[in-house]
């Protein structure tokens, strides 16, 4: 995937985070979320679900996301913008 991959990514993220209302968001509803709207522009099975949980793992890191729990224990951890 390229970097330009990646900005698309990320802002179907945020995008998607920012119709939350700043409310926290289960990660594995974003990455479901963000999968499905992408569709088939990312790699097919578990390959496009990784990939966007490697972008929110980054966006967390940027300061551009908040995340409570374990990130990459995806059910049991939330994310959302910063206020």
């Amino acid at each position: 995937m390229t970097a330009m991959s990646d900005s698309r990514i990320d802002e179907a993220i945020l995008s998607d985070l920012s119709s939350a209302g700043g409310r926290w968001r289960k990660v594995a509803l974003v990455i479901s979320k963000v999968a499905g709207a992408m569709g088939s522009d990312l790699p097919k099975g578990d390959g496009g679900c990784e990939l966007i949980a490697r972008r929110i793992e980054a966006l967390v890191s940027d300061g551009r996301l908040l995340a409570q729990g374990d990130i990459s224990n995806w059910r049991f951890s939330e994310v959302r913008l910063p206020d």
